[in-house]
C-alpha cells in the first residue's frame, strides 16, 4: 500500500462502534450551535452558488467531533469524502498522489494537520489557494517544473494543537472554527440518542451520570456508555435498559469519579498536589514523575483540568488550584 493512500481498511472494533454512532448531517448534530448554524449558512451559500465550499479549520482538545463534522460537510454538499492524516503523508509524492486522484467538488479531510512537514505544506499552499499543484521532476541541472491545475476542492483540517500551524496554512483557510467543552445537558441528548442507536432504553438520571462524568466530550460519553450497557447485561441481566444504579456501579468499576476524572487524571493531580505541594511545577518534571510522555499530559489530560478550574498553566509552570486540593481532600496552603 501506498504512503498516504485513501482507503477505510479493517477498523478495530471500537473504533466501528464508535462510526456508528456519529452524526450523519447538521440536523442529527447535538451541541455547538453557533458552530453548526454558521456551517449550515457556508454550507448553503456554497451549494446556491454551485462553487464547493471554502478550506475549513476545526481545532480544540480531542473527541469533541471534529472528524464528525468533515464528514457532515461531505454529507451536506454531497460531495465524496476523502480522509487521511498528517503523519501518514511523509513524502511530496505522497500528497502529490492524493491531490491529483481528487474530483470536482470533493472533501479532502487531514487529521492533524500540524504534523504536517514544511516540504509537504510548500505543495499544499497553491493547491489550496490557486487549485494548482506544483511537481519537480528530475534531478539537478536537467531537473524542471510541472504545474498542474487540480479540481476545486474543499480541504478540511482538524487539529488539537492550532497554536502549531504555520502562519501560512492557517492563512489559507477561509473559517477556522473552535469547538467547545459540551454541555452536561448536550451530553445527556448524545447518551440518549447513542443509547437508542444500540438499542438501549437509557434511564434519564442513567444518562445525567454518565454526562456529568464524560469531561464535556462526546468520545468519552459514548464509550462509557458502551461500557456500562455490558455492565446492564451481564450484571443486570438485562441489555435493553440502563438505570441509574447500575450507571453508578459500573462508573465506579471503570474508576471514573464524580468529576470525571480517570486513574491518569488523579494521578497528575495528585503528584502535582502531595509530591510538590501544589506547583510551579515545569510539564517535563511532571512527566517524569507520573511515568506518562509529556504530550499526553498537555494534550489529553491538562486541557480538562484548566477548563474545569482544577489546573493553572504559568510562566514558571504548572500549579494547582484551590479547587484541586479540595477535589483530593488535601489541605491547601493558599488557604
Amino acid at each position: 500500500m501506498e504512503r498516504g493512500e485513501l482507503t477505510l481498511g479493517q477498523q478495530p472494533e471500537e473504533q466501528t462502534a464508535e462510526e456508528s454512532l456519529r452524526p450523519q448531517n447538521l440536523d442529527e448534530m447535538i451541541g455547538q450551535p453557533r458552530l453548526r448554524e454558521n456551517l449550515s449558512i457556508f454550507v448553503q451559500a456554497a451549494r446556491s452558488r454551485g462553487e464547493p465550499l471554502d478550506h475549513v479549520l476545526f481545532h480544540g482538545p480531542p473527541g469533541l467531533g471534529k472528524t464528525s463534522l468533515a464528514r457532515i460537510v461531505a454529507a451536506e454538499l454531497e460531495a465524496q469524502f476523502r480522509a487521511t492524516s498528517g503523519p501518514a503523508i511523509e513524502r511530496p509524492g505522497d500528497l502529490a498522489a492524493l491531490l491529483s486522484n481528487l474530483e470536482a467538488g470533493d472533501v479532502l479531510f487531514i487529521d492533524e494537520i500540524h504534523r504536517l512537514s514544511a516540504s509537504i505544506e510548500e505543495i499544499l499552499y497553491p493547491a489550496m489557494e490557486d487549485f494548482q499543484l506544483d511537481l519537480l521532476i528530475g534531478e539537478g541541472p536537467t531537473a524542471r517544473s510541472l504545474r498542474l491545475d487540480l479540481p476545486r476542492f474543499t480541504l478540511v483540517g482538524a487539529t488539537t494543537r492550532a497554536g502549531l500551524l504555520t502562519s501560512p496554512l492557517r492563512d489559507r483557510f477561509g473559517w477556522s472554527a473552535r469547538l467547545e467543552y459540551y454541555p452536561v445537558e448536550d451530553l445527556e441528548q448524545i447518551v440518549a440518542r447513542s443509547g437508542g442507536l444500540l438499542g438501549v432504553e437509557v434511564e434519564p438520571k442513567a444518562a445525567n451520570e454518565m454526562a456529568r462524568r464524560s469531561r464535556g466530550t462526546p468520545r468519552i460519553a459514548n464509550r462509557l456508555l458502551r461500557r456500562v450497557r455490558d455492565f446492564a447485561a451481564v450484571r443486570d441481566g438485562d441489555a435493553d435498559r440502563v438505570r441509574l444504579d447500575t450507571a453508578r456501579f459500573a462508573l465506579e468499576r471503570l474508576d471514573v469519579d464524580e468529576a470525571g476524572f480517570d486513574g491518569l487524571d488523579r494521578l497528575f493531580l495528585t503528584t502535582l498536589v502531595e509530591k510538590f505541594g501544589g506547583g510551579p511545577v515545569g510539564l517535563e518534571t511532571l512527566a517524569a514523575a507520573v511515568g506518562e510522555d509529556k504530550g499526553t499530559l498537555e494534550d489529553v489530560v491538562e486541557p480538562y483540568l484548566i477548563h474545569c478550574g482544577f489546573l493553572t498553566r504559568t510562566p514558571r509552570g504548572r500549579v494547582a488550584t484551590e479547587r484541586a486540593f479540595a477535589h483530593l481532600d488535601v489541605p491547601s496552603p493558599l488557604a
